[in-house]
């Protein structure tokens, strides 16, 4: 294969992948992995790619641009209950408690509630609260704070000093990236305190996140590899990515 056949072929695996190891990369091909990060080097200054630690990401990976909630709750929605359905296992039983993020993902999961279980539920989301506020057996806590239009979340000071009171059994969180180097991330930095908090305000960490979040990476990390326990995804993740990310020691769900 002539390099530039190889680097077109790279290029195509990024972009279909989300995100591509170097060693990987070096293995398929049968070439070095210097030889890779040149390749990687060119297609970076072609704007084709962008290279991050270990690997590279399509050029739009790293972004700070956020879609708002309305478009977010319409794309991916199959994948999105699958993965709801899923997380349901990890619901606590009577009298238990759990704190949900804003996001489509997290507000799927809040419609498929188990009905009638005796819950404690606390969230910084508009759309959830008022869908719990109706819910049989739940309690509802609503956190306070500056509402972000675009994803109808509180966040700021007072968020996190709420948080910072709790300690719940279980955390339901989305995420705009996810990476075995990077962790956890999002666009905003308000956003991230918010969800920091929740991080720290929980026993059990569960990132709901589809296959499209996976090898992307977010202007702000709110969780690192470490501090999350279970990652449910859909099934159309890219099965590099998810042993990336299980080799950190966390347990990696497909719906």
């Amino acid at each position: 294969m002539y390099a530039e056949e190889r680097q077109q072929a790279i290029a195509g695996l990024v972009a279909q992948r989300g995100r591509v190891a170097v060693t990987a990369v070096a293995e398929r091909f049968g070439v070095t992995t210097e030889t890779v990060r040149r390749d990687l080097a060119l297609l970076e200054r072609s704007g084709m790619l962008r290279r991050v630690h270990g690997g590279a990401v399509p050029s739009g990976a790293l972004t700070v641009l956020e879609p708002n909630l309305g478009e977010r709750r319409s794309t991916r929605t199959e994948q999105k209950r699958r993965i709801a359905a899923a997380a349901v296992d990890f619901v606590p039983q009577n009298d238990g408690s759990l704190i949900l993020d804003g996001g489509s993902t997290t507000a799927a999961l809040a419609e498929v509630l188990p009905a009638g279980r005796r819950l404690l539920a606390v969230t910084n989301s508009v759309p959830i609260s008022h869908r719990l506020s109706v819910a049989p057996g739940i309690d509802l806590h609503v956190l306070g704070g500056r509402v972000r239009g675009i994803t109808q979340t509180a966040v700021g000071e007072s968020t996190v000093a709420a948080l910072a009171d709790l300690r719940a059994d279980v955390v339901f969180l989305g995420a705009n990236g996810v990476t075995g180097t990077f962790g956890f991330s999002t666009p905003d930095e308000t956003e991230a305190a918010s969800k920091r908090a929740m991080v720290r305000a929980a026993q059990r960490v569960v990132v709901l996140a589809d296959s499209s979040k996976l090898g992307r990476e977010h202007l702000v990390r709110f969780a690192g590899i470490d501090d999350v326990d279970v990652l449910i995804t859909d099934d159309e993740a890219d099965p590099d990515v998810v042993t990336e990310i299980e080799s950190h020691g966390i347990e990696v769900l497909t719906a």
